[in-house]
């Protein structure tokens, strides 16, 4: 039987975006309901690195990285053929897996009160003047006066996103490991980028000593080797014998990859007149940017904490908050997006890693350049 209610608040999505929302909106005394997609945790295509600014909102919201076992990084490799460059971080960044993290999070949420139901997904999402309809196919239907959309890069019939001008034509990996003493001892503190033809894969350490390795490559390279994971990963490896050398007699954690294809990198939502004030888009439904520099988990954090903030403030005012995270995020995205554009070919990747050579220091700038910056965080912050 399909039943139908309606709630104050429905937060779709119970990751990173998703959870901080609905802890801060929770914690204010709304009633919040998370729905998320998958029954119990798991991970996800995602470097796993965690800038300052997003240990300063996971702070904020109670989840204790130490606690969760979170490895310690304060150095940045760059790498090319069998070329090296090493530079100290502007911070001391952490490395936490997405299963371990976003599970963390959605316990402070319920917590604070939010109600949780996972296992289950909104199919389409259809709004009026008065309210928003969310149709959950044959877990039935609910109504919202406003709703968090934090479905990461799945979108949801009727509200989709407008993608066109990003770059859609790159492949996501993603495995763990159970690395060899020796490499895990040489990699532990670093986050190690190598550079290889159509892409980039980064190599860091997160909980448990396991190593986690998430690659980007374009669909034109993954063609080329047959479309198989095996091909690719026996290419890149004979092209970067820095990482066929941490990766040498390493145990594969997960039975296959995890992959996502067609990742909208560049795109940023621009609102239009007509859409629905209780909508509000967080994390990668609002801003995708490049993983290249590392701060799509502290983005995510960002929109989440500063779409409560803004409701809390001024009601189901999106335009608003879409208005204000459009501009925090904008310039972020613009420059990952060009070096992420530089890195996938050749000469783009010889000029970065000579520059980079050249000046070090050219590395910890562009990291702080495509940082979410302290005053937007501090609107919100000081505001909660």
């Amino acid at each position: 039987m399909r039943r139908r209610c309606k709630e104050e608040v429905v937060v779709i999505g119970g990751g990173l975006a998703g959870a901080s929302a609905a802890c801060m909106l929770a914690d204010a005394g709304r009633s919040v309901l998370v729905i998320e997609r998958d029954a119990a945790a798991r991970d996800k295509v995602c470097g796993e690195f965690l800038s300052i600014e997003a240990q300063t909102y996971l702070v904020h919201l109670g989840v204790d990285l130490d606690a969760l076992g979170a490895s310690r990084i304060s150095r940045l490799r760059l790498v090319r053929d069998r070329k090296l460059i090493e530079v100290g971080l502007p911070f001391v960044g952490r490395g936490l897996s997405r299963r371990v993290l976003d599970e963390a999070l959605l316990q402070q949420a319920e917590g604070r009160g939010a109600r949780i139901i996972r296992g289950q997904a909104a199919r389409s999402i259809s709004a009026d003047r008065t309210q928003i309809a969310i149709d959950m196919g044959q877990d039935g239907s609910m109504a919202a006066d406003s709703v968090f959309l934090a479905t990461g890069k799945h979108d949801v019939r009727g509200v989709k996103r407008a993608s066109l001008g990003s770059t859609n034509d790159l492949i996501g990996f993603k495995l763990q490991y159970r690395l060899a003493k020796r490499e895990r001892q040489a990699l532990d503190g670093a986050v190690e980028v190598a550079l290889f033809r159509g892409g980039y894969a980064g190599l860091q350490m997160v909980e448990r000593e396991i190593a986690n390795l998430c690659l980007v490559v374009s669909r034109q390279r993954f063609e080329q080797v047959g479309k198989s994971w095996d091909s690719l990963l026996s290419s890149i490896l004979d092209e970067c014998p820095h990482l066929s050398g941490r990766l040498q007699s390493a145990v594969p954690l997960l039975k296959r990859p995890l992959s996502i294809f067609q990742i909208p990198y560049g795109f940023l939502h621009r609102p239009v007149p007509d859409e629905p004030q209780g909508l509000f888009r967080l994390g990668d439904q609002m801003g995708v940017i490049p993983s290249f520099t590392g701060e799509g988990m502290s983005i995510a954090l960002h929109s989440g904490c500063l779409a409560a903030s803004i409701f809390l403030e001024h009601g189901p005012a999106a335009s608003i908050f879409h208005h204000r995270i459009g501009s925090d995020i904008r310039r972020s995205i613009r420059l990952a997006s060009v070096l992420n554009h530089a890195v996938r070919h050749a000469a783009g990747q010889g000029a970065v890693f000579h520059l980079s050579r050249i000046w070090p220091a050219a590395m910890r700038h562009v990291t702080s350049l495509t940082r979410v910056q302290e005053a937007s965080m501090n609107r919100v912050l000081f505001a909660s």
